[in-house]
Parts: structure tokens; sequence; C-alpha cells
């Protein structure tokens, strides 16, 4: 009895015949010339001995990796988290791995390297912005990719949730809460998801009779923390504050407690992407919540569409944002005296 996994040497001694014909008739090389007995007597053999063809070597054979690479901002995201997750599920259906890796390389070189078809079959890029090393042909060359949660405008290659919708969605809950006077705290200006967001929140102000003020800023603690301090200290007469993401909000909280801006009796917030810690946060945080693991699915399938051969194409994933409530919107305080 063969120990161990079966290999193509012993499906070759068992069916009487090389190992290079087993291999060219089980990847059904039509070009191969085998008598149909002989052909008949290999499949045998692979079945009596429960073959199966070893990754690596499937992998060597079909020039592929079996492989694809997911380059994210920040490992610490948990929004790229649930995107992986999303990718590797499809992935593992398909029979792929997923490679993660940060980017935080300055340089193109590592980005060459990153590209190079020996090491990976596709890439999902969640990490674009004006400018990267990956946008120049010179380096991702005829590699299948995708840009994940972060548009690259004009790509054709865009898979995303819907900014917009979630802008208009906030506005929407804050109008209704009888807010009138509002910020948006939101993202650089120069980041297509951000911008989009942004314009889709105005607009709905103007629509429902909601001042705007917007606020670009990094998207970080940091970041949400600074706008709020301005806030504060401009005395502002916002009742609400629509945050442009997870972190952010948790500078603006922050910073709303160290001045005594108490959530929602003196200002209301509302995130854009929820975390299940959202609701441990004192107060718990209200949020629009996004198809993140969805997202990473859609990206999985189009980026398997290029690599078998098919055309990019820009996703939009059609799950609608989702409105969370946990308390910290309520309405101004104008409105509760009336």
């Amino acid at each position: 009895m063969t120990q161990g996994r079966v290999s193509l040497q012993d499906v070759a001694t068992e069916a009487s015949v090389t190992s290079s014909v087993v291999s060219r008739v089980l990847n059904g090389d039509s070009t191969v010339r085998v008598r149909p007995e002989t052909r008949a007597r290999i499949l045998r053999a692979a079945e009596k001995l429960n073959y199966r063809p070893h990754p690596g070597a499937r992998a060597l054979a079909s020039a592929q990796t079996r492989t694809v690479t997911l380059l994210i901002p920040d490992l610490t995201n948990p929004v790229y988290a649930r995107i992986a997750r999303g990718a590797m599920k499809v992935a593992s259906r398909e029979g792929y791995a997923v490679l993660i890796s940060e980017d935080t390389a300055t340089e193109a070189l590592p980005y060459r390297q990153l590209a190079d078809p020996g090491r990976t079959d596709g890439l999902l890029i969640a990490s674009y912005r004006p400018g990267h090393p990956l946008l120049d042909r010179a380096v991702i060359g005829p590699l299948p990719h995708v840009f994940v949660n972060r548009l690259h405008p004009g790509s054709g290659r865009n898979v995303t949730v819907d900014f917009e919708a979630a802008g208009r969605e906030a506005l929407l809950r804050l109008a209704e809460a009888g807010h009138r006077h509002v910020a948006h705290i939101a993202g650089p200006a120069e980041l297509p998801n951000s911008a989009l967001q942004a314009r889709a929140f105005a607009q709905a102000g103007v629509q429902a009779g909601v001042s705007v003020e917007l606020i670009p800023t990094s998207l970080s603690e940091e970041g949400g923390a600074v706008a709020t301090r301005a806030l504060v200290e401009a005395e502002s007469t916002v009742t609400a504050i629509y945050v442009g993401n997870y972190f952010q909000a948790l500078g603006v909280l922050d910073a709303l407690e160290r001045a005594q801006w108490k959530v929602p009796d003196r200002v209301s917030v509302i995130s854009f992407d929820d975390d299940r810690t959202a609701s441990f946060l004192r107060p718990p945080l209200s949020t629009i919540a996004m198809a993140h693991d969805e997202q990473g699915e859609q990206a999985m399938v189009a980026l398997l569409h290029q690599i078998r051969g098919g055309a990019s194409q820009d996703v939009l994933v059609p799950t609608p944002p989702r409105f969370i409530d946990r308390g910290s919107v309520g309405p101004p305080r104008s409105a509760e005296s009336k």
C-alpha cells in the first residue's frame, strides 16, 4: 500500500507508463498521443489510488500561483478585516489563497515585486490614493487587479459600497430628528470616497433645508478630535455631527467629552461605518452600517473573472446602507424646549 500523499509517479507505476504521460492525460492535454486503452488505464489507476494533484505542482503546470493579494492601508482597521473575510470566503471556494499586505511602501520597487505574476495571480487594491505607484502601467503591467473600497475614477475596475447613499441616509436621519444646522467631519477632499459622500450629504442638506458645514480632515482619531475641537473653540451652533469613518468618530466623542458637550443632549453624533464595539462606547454610537463582507466577496468574484480572461468592470454592492440607532442621535435642544 502506498503511504502518505499519492504521487504522479505512483499512478504512472500502477498504469505502467511514464509520469509525464500521466500528467498530460490527467491535465487534459489534447496533444498527447496515447491509445484509448492506455488513457483508460491511467484514469483507472488514478481513481484506484485516490490521486489528488499537489496544489503547488498544479500551479507550476498552469503558470498560476493560485493566490491573490489584498493590499490594505491599515491592518488595524476592522473594515478591512471584514473585506478580507468576504474575499477569503470566495477565494477558498474557488481554490485560491489570499495573501494580505499592508501598504507602507514609499517607492515603486516593492510594488513591482508585489505585482510580479510569479508571486500572485491578481491584486485587490484597497489602498488607492492619487499618484499611487500601482496606477503606473509600467509597475502593474497586465496583472489582473480590482480597486476595492477605494474608488479609482475612470479605471473601470472599482468594487465599492454606495458612499453617496450613506451620506444621504445620514442627512435624512438627522433631518428627521429635527436638526437644521449640522457638520460633516469628512475625510480628505482628494479621496474620491470622501468627496462623494460629502457631496451627497451636502446636496441632501439643501433638499431638506438643512445647513451643512463640511470639515475635511484625516481619517484618524486625531483628525476627528482636531476638527471637533475647532467646532468647540468657535462655539459652533451645530446641533449634530456626521463623521466620515469610525476612527474619526472615536476622536470626535473624546473631544466632545473633554469639552463637556454631552451627546446627544448638546450635539448628536452619527458615524459612517459600523463596528461591534460601537455598543460599548459611552454613549453608544449610532452608525451607518455598510456591507463590507459582501464588498469583499464581490471584489474577489470580479478579480477571478479577470484572471480567467474576462473583462474588468465597475461593481456597486447592491445592499443599501443601514442606520443602526444606539441613541447618540436625538432632537436638537431647541426642539426639546418647545
